[in-house]
């Protein structure tokens, strides 16, 4: 069935099945930061945000998110960039499979969290898998982008 969907802030159209995940339909749009991880919603590879709020894409029918405002990393560049920086200045960038997901985390926290404490940082970044870390550079990235101590 053909849908419109409202990416990145222009409305798109797309044939999809009716129980199809948004994170295929993202993709036979071009959206190709979205990836497809575990399917059971646990690593965090296929975040979005719809209606500014982060969402496991693989876990989203496309009918759920019909009438929303979906936004993907390549609706974020500026904002992505300057958080990428940050990471490599703090030693944090690795392999880069996790990283669109990873930062439409951060950035979502950045949006909704003031001034939040280690425990609410690692607890908002929970499903959120790095194969190639141990967190701790990232997590100081996190607190040097967000400005806490």
């Amino acid at each position: 069935m053909l849908v419109e969907l409202k990416v990145n802030g222009k409305k798109r159209k797309v044939d999809i099945e009716p129980e199809e995940y948004l994170v295929d339909s993202l993709r036979k749009l071009g959206n190709l930061s979205v990836k497809r991880g575990c399917d059971t919603g646990c690593c965090g590879l296929c975040s979005v945000w719809i209606d500014k709020r982060p969402t496991l894409s693989c876990a989203t029918l496309t009918v759920r998110a019909l009438n929303k405002e979906i936004t993907t990393i390549e609706g974020l560049e500026k904002e992505a960039s300057e958080f990428a920086k940050v990471l490599v200045s703090e030693g944090a960038e690795q392999c880069g499979f996790c990283s669109p997901g990873f930062i439409m985390t951060v950035l979502a926290m950045k949006e909704e969290l003031n001034n939040p404490t280690e425990e609410e940082i690692i607890h908002y970044l929970t499903g959120n898998l790095c194969r190639c870390t141990g967190y701790m550079g990232q997590l100081r990235a996190i607190k040097s982008y967000l400005g806490v101590k």
